[in-house]
């Protein structure tokens, strides 16, 4: 009887939950308003830290010179809780947001982007300047041989090259952005993080559950979406070799 009653709980708990779908999809907070909201802060912060961490990874991974000094640096953000990044960026935003008119409030978006991006910056850096400084020796030799400059070296050569490894690091990245952005709410940002914190707040298992579900799946799609970017840039025979170079886990 146990067994029943608990299977009728739960048959009963998804039949509201598919009903709390069907009934908040609309309006500024309804879910669809919130994903656009979770993919701009999200999409935003991800760019930003491509448009720092590529070309700079690039160029000292290409160099060799500083390179490990700027990762060691950089990667000090991986020891900072996203919160603590978010509660630090706080008075700095809102005293930002008093002196100049560069943003409308200290709240929402902007603490939530300067976490998100401090949280992107690491590993894309990382795996891009290891990418570059992986890419055969005499491939790059041989490049220089034919006279290609520096620049079209890294931009045409090393960067196709390390793409797999750049890519993955874009992909890993880009999925904790999209969990992480739902903090974004205990500064007064929107997103599906406003689902979860108002649910706790005033006890709705339901809106909770809910906005749990929403981070979930766009976490899943942003892993898919990321993983055939990935089939479709990288080109076949750097894709063909990676997968040949890869050791049977039995061999290790």
């Amino acid at each position: 009887m146990d067994g029943q009653a608990n299977r009728g709980l739960l048959m009963e708990f998804l039949g509201d939950l598919l009903q709390w779908f069907g009934e908040n999809w609309s309006g500024e907070t309804g879910w669809l308003a919130r994903t656009g909201e979770h993919l701009r802060v999200s999409g935003a912060a991800l760019i930003a830290a491509m448009a720092v961490a590529l070309p700079l990874a690039g160029w000292l991974g290409h160099t060799g010179r500083g390179g490990l000094l700027a990762v060691s640096v950089i990667n000090i953000g991986r020891a900072l809780p996203s919160f603590g990044i978010i509660a630090l960026a706080l008075p700095f935003t809102i005293w930002l947001a008093r002196s100049t008119p560069l943003i409308d409030s200290g709240l929402g978006f902007a603490p939530t982007f300067i976490a998100l991006f401090l949280l992107a910056l690491p590993p894309i850096f990382t795996n891009t300047y290891a990418g570059i400084r992986g890419v055969d020796a005499d491939v790059v030799e041989a490049a220089r041989g034919m006279g290609i400059t520096e620049r079209r070296l890294v931009l045409d050569v090393e960067m196709p090259i390390a793409s797999p490894v750049i890519l993955t690091g874009i992909r890993v990245t880009a999925v904790q952005v999209v969990a992480t952005a739902t903090l974004g709410a205990l500064v007064g940002y929107g997103g599906y993080g406003r689902f979860i914190v108002d649910g706790l707040a005033i006890q709705d298992r339901l809106q909770l559950v809910a906005g749990a579900i929403l981070v979930a799946v766009l976490s899943i799609l942003t892993e898919i979406g990321f993983s055939a970017l990935e089939r479709f840039v990288v080109p076949a025979g750097i894709s063909r070799r990676r997968r040949a170079d890869v050791v049977p886990p039995v061999a290790v």
